[in-house]
């Protein structure tokens, strides 16, 4: 992950090999709190710029994200799906909820 990670409303965006992919930052982390339930996107889901990606509810707030950038749900964080916490990782790297494909890279210029 030695590429520029670019954060854009509290998530960070990072292009992989396998796309772009999308976490929370450890401020938004900070914010929340411990997160305790998250509803997250399907795979093959489109999404437009500003969609909902992704609603959390954790001690402090019940939170949702909206998408910064437009794609295709490819793959998302399954361990985070099944136990929320993951997202709290204090690497924001490990915090990632969903890998976005067919994306327009000027989006995020």
């Amino acid at each position: 992950m030695s590429e520029e990670i670019k954060i854009i409303d509290s998530l960070w965006v990072l292009k992989t090999a396998e796309g772009y992919k999308i976490g929370l930052t450890n401020d938004a982390q900070e914010d929340l709190g411990t997160i305790t339930f998250a509803t997250m996107p399907k795979v093959g889901q489109r999404l437009v710029k500003g969609d909902s990606l992704i609603e959390l509810e954790a001690e402090k707030a019940v939170s949702e994200f909206s998408s910064p950038i437009s794609g295709t749900i490819s793959a998302i964080n399954v361990a985070a799906e099944q136990d929320p916490s993951v997202l709290d990782d204090a690497d924001q790297t490990k915090a990632w909820i969903a890998v976005l494909t067919d994306v327009d890279g000027t989006e995020l210029q």
